[in-house]
């Protein structure tokens, strides 16, 4: 049964968000206003949530994949799917991070909007926290991402990840250079309080 509290308009798109998923704000739309997608793409959203990225990519891409380890995730992501038409091209699967891809083929795009705030480990956090709770550094998360992502991407494929600058954006470019991956802030957006969030493109190549 869903506890959905808000619905949330992108163009032409509708959301259903349940009230124990995050619902898309800045970094989202951010994120949704800078996806370039081919009509032959496989692509994989990560952190899927409400699935609004993985939803607008369907439109073009030839199969969608959404994770996330928030078993309401994606049962709001399956139904937002179905309302907006791509379920035919999409598929889901719970779990954290790649555990549950090992056995599917990779991929041509790789979407994270990654948790990247500074949270405090002492308690486990809710399954809404966890869609922001990066560990004291902000950085848990991602760093674990970005030790497996390769494992999972066609060698010309590519990857977008949003982050903020409380992650240290500077940390995650330097460590894709010094995989000799080709990386660069795709788009930005200042935030109050000196916050901004960097959508990170990084190519494989």
């Amino acid at each position: 049964m869903f506890s959905s509290t808000k619905r949330v308009l992108f163009d032409d798109f509708v959301f259903v968000v349940d009230e124990n998923v995050y619902s898309p704000a800045e970094d989202s739309f951010l994120f949704a206003e800078n996806l370039s997608v081919a009509e032959g793409d496989v692509v994989l959203d990560v952190g899927t949530g409400c699935g609004i990225l993985g939803i607008i990519t369907a439109k073009r891409a030839r199969q969608v994949v959404a994770s996330d380890i928030n078993p309401h995730a994606i049962r709001c992501a399956r139904r937002n799917a179905s309302l907006n038409g791509v379920q035919d091209r999409m598929s889901f699967f719970q779990g954290d991070l790649f555990a549950p891809l090992c056995t599917l083929p990779k991929f041509d795009i790789i979407l994270f909007n990654a948790p990247y705030l500074p949270s405090s480990e002492a308690t486990a956090p809710t399954w809404l926290e966890r869609a922001w709770a990066g560990g004291e550094s902000g950085r848990v998360v991602i760093d674990r991402f970005m030790s497996g992502v390769s494992d999972h991407l066609r060698k010309t494929g590519h990857v977008l990840l949003m982050q903020s600058t409380y992650a240290g954006v500077d940390e995650t470019i330097r460590r894709f250079e010094e995989w000799g991956v080709n990386s660069k802030v795709a788009a930005v957006l200042a935030l109050p309080f000196f916050e901004r969030l960097y959508l990170i493109e990084a190519r494989f190549i």
